[in-house]
């Protein structure tokens, strides 16, 4: 296991970068106004067809482009021309993003799932990522949903924090995932399997028997994601770090 810096337990973490008008999520002006404003930043990966890892939270492009179908169908130059709504800038890569932040804040990496069912078939994006982290010197922490990604990093990126994304893992919020899988999830069973050191949970659901547990353990329960004073004051009763996005706390 490797500690959570202690950086992401004091500065606030700006969910896809301080993203707004003029700077869509997950954008290089995003980030450039989280570090200029002094908060951590919460970013996204996902694979290209030519295996690097690029900082965009969906799958597809359809959401966040002017263009339409997968990530992995393009390669990263091509999604370095691809302007994100909103921005004359395209998709960055994880590289990129790591060179303009370097180590001015802290940097909160979520490994986007690719085997669709939190399963094993996981490897690509993660060595894109360790790929691209190696050296970094500023506080840095990786998570996923799938156990599998998070312990394949352990692997890859030994001297990195690794923590858990979790959730109740409703019904409503995850249709594609079967009961059992979800009810398994929930229970956070490979939290000490993969050398997690954290989780980042989400936050209508801290007051669980799962978060109450790892935060007993003495790890850090982070959160997601937090869009207003009276949430982050409510959150923070159990949180040691929020993840906000829409306001400035």
């Amino acid at each position: 296991m490797t500690r959570l810096p202690p950086a992401f337990l004091h500065r606030p973490l700006a969910h896809r970068a301080l993203h707004g008008p003029g700077r869509p999520e997950n954008s290089v002006e995003a980030v450039r106004a989280a570090i200029d404003a002094g908060y951590g930043i919460e970013v996204d990966l996902q694979l290209s067809a030519d295996g690097e890892a690029m900082v965009f939270h969906d799958a597809v492009l359809d959401r966040l482009t002017g263009k339409a179908g997968p990530v992995a169908g393009r390669t990263a130059q091509e999604l370095r021309q691809i302007p994100l709504t909103g921005s004359e800038a395209g998709i960055p890569t994880f590289a990129e993003v790591l060179a303009l932040v370097a180590g001015r804040v802290p940097l909160l990496v979520e490994i986007k799932d690719q085997d669709g069912q939190m399963g094993g078939d996981v490897g690509p994006l993660e060595e894109a990522a360790a790929r691209a982290a190696d050296g970094y010197a500023g506080p840095l922490a990786f998570m996923s949903f799938n156990p599998h990604s998070v312990g394949l990093m352990a692997e890859l990126a030994p001297g990195v924090a690794r923590g858990l994304t979790t959730s109740a893992f409703r019904e409503e919020s995850w249709p594609g995932l079967p009961a059992e899988l979800r009810a398994r999830l929930r229970e956070m069973p490979d939290f000490a399997r993969v050398g997690a050191s954290f989780i980042s949970h989400e936050a209508a659901d801290l007051s669980s028997a799962p978060v109450a547990r790892v935060k007993a353990e003495g790890h850090p329960v982070l959160c997601w994601t937090i869009r207003s004073e009276a949430q982050a004051t409510e959150a923070r009763a159990i949180a040691d770090n929020i993840t906000f996005e829409g306001f400035a706390p």
